[in-house]
């Protein structure tokens, strides 16, 4: 009996250690076939360091595929304190390489972390400087690449591009909203470290980092250059105190082009002040705008009936009384009889009270409404402002009066060329943007897109044919004369803007500003300039702002490569006007004939003969009188 019951102790004893020993073993088969690689990860992170390589920003080009923001290599200083043998030493010989103090050098040297980043003083080293620390040899002194942001041309789009903080983050412009897209992955050189952090000999992982995605705009930097050459040209000139201009394709709502004085360069920005690097004026700025409104009244009166350009007329004699405020003219004694085609040509205010006093307040706010005004245009652009319309109930007759030439209301460079494009593009009101598509910067495949969005329809086809007629007369024969070229249509509205402060208008202080369409009849572009304050010259912005548009067309002509156009309007021509025939061809003719048939040129001849065998320019070339034709002669 005693017997068995030692047996059945040790049976006891026995199925207990088995079932313990199968138990342990059936956890170790778990932890080698199920669990093996949680735990090894778990392991692997315990003794592994991570040494970290930043990601490249994705680039920005232009419509073209031209870069407009790139990536440079840099390389940064990160250290390794635990790996550190001569920690005063290091110290010191990094302070003098760097050029600051030992106490901040050793505040990095001596600290108590895994990794340490020597910011800023290590960040972004000069490739001399980084020779000197990678010559040392020290141990847990390590250079790593970094990728610094470059703008290769300089302050060109700078407001549109904005700018890249020190750890490449955006702050600005397309850089900062579309800060998700372009910045990358960042990768690293994994080592292995014990416990006191002393790097152990096993095989380093290098983790490639990833590039952002790539930004294509709707911007063609040769049109960009051409803005940033006058307006650089106009504040070397005119001593503004800001100048501004925008180009927009009126078909789609594409920004071509936008740039403003004062600027910045991105490559640089800390020496800026926070208002420069803030202020993309062609979104933000608003003021009154001046005779470049009435495009928008002579629209509104088109579409509603209330008169025939071509026939109704108005006679100015010189100002009008309303409500006891005297409106002028600019013209000393007014205009007298004029059809309502030249008083859009003539820019004459009295004429443009009466057309608010024919639509009403109703109907001319209204149709400012309609044109976007007093609302943003949802640019795709941080920043942007909304102007000031009055409410309709605050509108006396002297507010609706003003309304109609463009005082006492404000607006928005970018609302005032969305508002103009609607006008001469059929009526359609679309959505300005700037960003044409997101790519994978490997495959190049779109991930996301911007196509044109129609806002609503402004006014019919009808009256924007007559307003883009009425625009190319503006320009041939009223006070747009200076933005003509010879052989293309070109439409356009000058505006001279009083400004105001506290409430009152200031003396010889004015906004100048032109409204140009090329070609009128057929627009690809539209342009709007304008100069806040210029010194030393005529207060007409015919005389100051239309030339600058001029030789921007010009620019703008030549990249989208537009044809000349046949049936434009005559111009009325002055005395100081440039005169620019076809040239003939002279090849094959005497001398004598070729002098006579190039009366209008100066002609220099070469070689020798009495046959002229070869010419420059070529012949049908557009050349103004008094130009220089080249003659060849021979036998």
């Amino acid at each position: 009996m005693f017997n068995k019951k030692i047996d059945s102790r040790i049976k006891l004893v026995l199925i207990f250690f088995i079932t313990f020993f199968v138990v342990i073993l059936l956890k170790i088969a778990y932890i080698e076939m199920v669990d093996y690689k949680k735990l090894s990860s778990l392991a692997n992170d315990l003794w592994s360091r991570d040494l970290p390589i930043e990601a490249n920003r994705g680039l920005i080009l232009d419509r073209n595929g031209v870069v407009l923001a790139d990536n440079i290599t840099t390389t940064s200083l990160v250290l390794v304190p635990s790996q550190i043998k001569n920690k005063e030493e290091v110290t010191k010989n990094l302070a003098d390489i760097l050029k600051v103090s030992y106490d901040e050098m050793k505040s990095h040297v001596y600290k108590n972390t895994s990794i340490e980043r020597v910011h800023p003083e290590g960040r972004r080293l000069s490739y001399s400087i980084a020779d000197k620390i990678e010559s040392l040899k020290y141990d847990g002194v390590y250079l790593v690449k970094e990728s610094k942001r470059y703008y290769p041309y300089g302050e060109a789009l700078s407001h549109v591009l904005g700018y890249v903080g020190i750890d490449n983050q955006g702050l600005g412009g397309i850089e900062l909203i579309y800060d998700e897209y372009l910045q990358g992955e960042n990768g690293a050189i994994k080592y292995y470290s014990d416990a006191k952090g002393n790097k152990i000999n096993l095989s380093e992982l290098y983790l490639e980092p990833a590039s952002g995605m790539n930004i294509t705009l709707t911007i063609d930097i040769n049109i960009q250059l051409a803005l940033e050459r006058e307006l650089n040209n106009v504040s070397s000139t005119l001593n503004p105190d800001n100048s501004l201009a925008v180009v927009i394709e009126p078909n789609s709502g594409e920004i071509l082009a936008m740039a403003s004085r004062p600027t910045f360069n991105p490559n640089n920005y800390k020496i800026f002040k926070t208002e420069v690097l803030n202020r993309n004026l062609p979104i933000w700025m608003t003021y009154e705008p001046g005779s470049t409104f009435k495009i928008i009244t002579m629209s509104s009166a088109i579409e509603e009936k209330v008169i025939d350009i071509y026939n109704d007329h108005f006679y100015d004699s010189g100002s009008v009384n309303i409500k006891g405020s005297r409106i002028g003219c600019w013209k000393s004694g007014g205009h007298g009889d004029q059809t309502f085609l030249q008083v859009l040509e003539n820019s004459c205010n009295p004429g443009f009270v009466k057309l608010g006093q024919l639509l009403g307040k109703e109907k001319l706010f209204s149709y400012f409404d309609l044109f976007g005004f007093g609302e943003k245009t949802g640019i795709d652009l941080n920043g942007e402002g909304e102007g000031i319309i009055f409410p309709l109930d605050e509108v006396g007759e002297l507010e609706l009066v003003t309304s109609a030439f463009g005082q006492g209301i404000s607006v928005t460079p970018i609302q005032q060329v969305v508002a103009v494009s609607s006008v001469v593009n059929g009526g359609n009101l679309y959505k300005p943007y700037v960003v044409k598509s997101i790519n994978e910067p490997t495959s190049n495949s779109v991930i996301l897109s911007n196509s044109k969005k129609l806002i609503r329809k402004t006014i019919s086809k009808e009256t924007s044919d007559t307003m883009k007629y009425a625009l190319e007369s503006v320009v041939a024969r009223g006070g747009g004369r200076y933005a003509y070229i010879d052989g293309y249509r070109i439409g356009g509205k000058t505006g001279t803007a009083q400004k105001v402060e506290n409430g009152h208008y200031l003396d010889n202080n004015y906004i100048m500003s032109f409204m140009a369409v090329v070609p009128s009849n057929e627009p690809q572009a539209i342009l709007y300039v304008a100069i806040d304050n210029p010194k030393n010259t005529a207060l007409l912005s015919s005389y100051t702002t239309a030339p600058v548009a001029r030789r921007i067309l010009l620019d703008i002509i030549d990249v989208l490569d537009i044809k000349r156009q046949s049936g434009a309007i005559e111009k009325v021509r002055y005395w100081d006007d440039e005169i620019y025939y076809t040239l003939p061809s002279t090849i094959g003719k005497t001398k004598k004939e070729a002098l006579k048939d190039l009366f209008y040129y100066n002609v220099e001849f070469s070689g020798y003969g009495d046959k002229v065998i070869d010419q420059s320019p070529s012949p049908g070339t557009y050349l103004s009188a008094s130009s220089t034709v080249r003659l060849l002669l021979g036998n």
